[in-house]
């Protein structure tokens, strides 16, 4: 190893921009190949479907515990960070909307989950470090302007929930955290803060479900364009209401469990529903031998 002189290293780092901007020149072009490119099969499936993909997920999570326990740490890190900038600049009543936004960014985040899951499916070797294979997958446009909408649905549902708590309680200072719960839970104003933010976040969720539930594991899976993606997600959610509702329910519950105990709970569940996710894609989008070899069963379905 050698210490180069500052010539060296601007070139070096010149180079290695111009190869990120090359990269992401590439991934631009792609997403307009890609456009309008065939929809795939979508899949009925049941309330059991659900509870196996969770099964699974866990199965993935006990397969590459070590590994993925480091992912969590870095998702529940970044909630503990959240939190704690929350507590000093006095924005208490954001805590329950970033806990609850997790389900809005989370299928965004478990990338790395889903191409492990998927590497586990093909009976290959995979660790953390496979976790960020993604960022080689032709979609990698795609998947980052997906990605973007869902920061973005993130960061406004945040705008929503505060406007909620100033609409129903005044922008009056908290005096403390005992005193803030208590007028939550038994104050005019804070029953109406928790009935309309409820509302709110479940347009919120309902809105990144639909466009996010398959979107990010089809467009790692398959070389499939960005709308065909969120279609395709779209389709799923359409044609399954019932199994996706209970799937939504179910992710939140598991969310707020998590979140309870200064985000720890995060470390497992998060990358268990990562990995989940992959599984219920595949219930719902099936493989294109699987649509051969069962043609029949599916002339109902597209």
């Amino acid at each position: 190893m050698t210490i180069r002189n500052p010539i060296e290293w601007s070139g070096s780092q010149f180079v290695q921009a111009a190869h990120a901007l090359k990269v992401a020149g590439d991934s631009l072009h792609h997403m307009q190949d890609t456009v309008h490119s065939p929809m795939p099969v979508v899949r009925r499936i049941h309330a059991g479907d659900i509870w196996d993909a969770l099964k699974k997920g866990f199965q993935d999570f006990e397969a590459y515990r070590t590994d993925v326990l480091f992912l969590g740490i870095v998702y529940a890190g970044i909630g503990l960070v959240l939190a704690r900038v929350v507590f000093r600049l006095d924005l208490l009543p954001l805590l329950f909307p970033l806990a609850s936004g997790f389900a809005i960014v989370g299928p965004f985040a478990a990338i790395g989950l889903y191409e492990m899951s998927r590497l586990r499916e093909m009976g290959a070797e995979a660790n953390w470090t496979n976790a960020f294979d993604v960022f080689k997958a032709p979609a990698i446009g795609s998947i980052a302007v997906l990605g973007a909408f869902l920061i973005a649905t993130f960061l406004l549902w945040l705008a929503a929930a505060w406007g909620i708590y100033l609409h129903t309680f005044g922008a009056s200072p908290i005096v403390s955290i005992p005193q803030f719960a208590h007028d939550v839970l038994h104050t005019p104003g804070g029953q109406a803060m928790i009935y309309f933010g409820i509302g709110a976040g479940f347009l919120f969720a309902l809105f990144a479900l639909t466009i996010s539930i398959v979107s990010f594991p089809l467009l790692i899976d398959r070389d499939v364009g960005f709308d065909t993606a969120i279609a395709t997600s779209f389709r799923a959610v359409m044609r399954n209401p019932w199994p996706m509702a209970l799937w939504g329910f179910t992710v939140a519950a598991l969310l707020v469990l998590g979140s309870l105990p200064a985000f720890v709970g995060l470390i497992v569940v998060l990358p268990m529903l990562g990995h989940a996710t992959w599984h219920l894609y595949r219930k719902i989008v099936p493989r294109d031998d699987e649509v051969r070899r069962l043609r029949p069963a599916f002339d109902d379905i597209n």
